[in-house]
């Protein structure tokens, strides 16, 4: 009998297969990690991604940005990189590793999870400033990541964990009480500094800076391109966070009626956001803005304090006003327009007056 080179080549495929382990399979990207279903945070795999995670943590308590933790670590470098200086919170970084390490737990209650968590609650709560907010990296840095950092919801990814913290609820029920007390303190001091920090124009309340000044609270800039001004995203998680507060006081609920005025004022209307293939451009595309009066309203990441004008920068990091005269490599790789209060202004926002009974 004659056996085809193909089918001997087929078999020996399939036998290596076959001798994959199952744990060493990953089905999960790190980006979708917690959007898995609740049975899943019980499986094998679940449990070697938090064996990464913990191998990540680094030794005052917090995670790194960027890392991919369903991918192994490399001995080699591991020791080294736990001692490194570069805790964060921004990117989501430390509070999705926390996140996961606390429904894996829940599912398999290893220890080892359980120690991770603390460490990395005690960490969330060591950064905070004595005014409630909190920078980008800890320990600090002397460059923009010491402001207060609403970029990105960075703060207000905190301050929901520590939320969740407190209610002791869910996947938090193993907190003891002194951190859920202490996690509770820390969100009352994250409101104030939230309302302390809302900018008043012309003596009336708008929105919200990206960054604040960890001590004035006056807007400030980041990178070249990021701005002193009203943020058109980042104000949509604060209002968020703002409507969780259960029976708000009157300054609260000023803070988020002020703001989301100030939303429905700046929308952008009859324009959109296309697309465009041009293989003349690096990476052969482009991002332009037509005009379209069916288009859906839409919100510019920055708006100048003051005239609410839409603002744009390159890393020349001068204002411009059009998102045309901007350079390409800025104009494509930075969400400077988008639909970010759609929902909240749609949906969110109605239901919150109506369990506020407010007309």
């Amino acid at each position: 009998m004659r056996i085809r080179s193909s089918s001997i080549a087929f078999g020996l495929i399939c036998s290596l297969a076959l001798r994959v382990p199952a744990q060493a399979q990953v089905t999960v990207r790190w980006a979708d990690v917690l959007n898995q279903p609740a049975a899943w945070y019980g499986t094998d795999e679940a449990r070697r991604i938090a064996d990464h995670v913990l191998e990540h943590q680094r030794a005052e308590g917090g995670w790194p940005k960027n890392t991919d933790m369903t991918a192994a670590p490399d001995p080699a470098v591991l020791t080294a990189a736990r001692v490194k200086p570069d805790s964060t919170i921004d990117n989501g970084a430390t509070v999705t590793e926390m996140r996961v390490l606390a429904r894996v737990y829940r599912s398999s209650p290893d220890p080892r999870y359980r120690d991770a968590l603390l460490k990395g609650l005690d960490y969330l709560l060591a950064a905070q400033y004595a005014n409630g907010g909190w920078p980008q990296f800890y320990p600090l840095r002397q460059d923009y990541s010491r402001y207060i950092t609403f970029n990105d919801n960075a703060m207000i990814n905190v301050v929901t964990l520590l939320s969740d913290v407190a209610a002791g609820n869910g996947d938090w029920a193993f907190a003891d009480a002194s951190r859920r007390e202490k996690s509770r303190t820390a969100v009352e001091k994250a409101v104030e500094v939230i309302l302390r920090a809302q900018v008043r124009v012309d003596g009336r309340l708008t929105a919200w800076c990206a960054q604040h000044d960890e001590v004035t609270l006056e807007p400030r800039k980041a990178r070249a391109y990021e701005h002193p001004s009203l943020s058109g995203q980042e104000t949509v998680g604060i209002i968020r966070f703002l409507m969780t507060r259960d029976k708000p006081d009157q300054r609260v609920v000023d803070a988020i009626e002020a703001s989301v005025a100030w939303l429905k004022a700046v929308q952008l209307k009859g324009l959109r956001v296309d697309q465009r293939r041009d293989p003349s451009l690096p990476e052969g595309r482009d991002v332009v803005t037509v005009a379209d009066p069916s288009a859906p309203p839409l919100w510019a990441r920055f708006y100048e304090i003051g005239t609410n004008r839409p603002i744009f920068s390159g890393r020349d990091g001068v204002i411009r006003y059009s998102l045309a005269e901007i350079e390409h490599e800025r104009r494509i790789g930075y969400a400077w327009l988008g639909t970010w209060p759609a929902k909240l202004l749609d949906t969110e926002y109605p239901s919150w007056r109506r369990t506020q009974q407010r007309p």
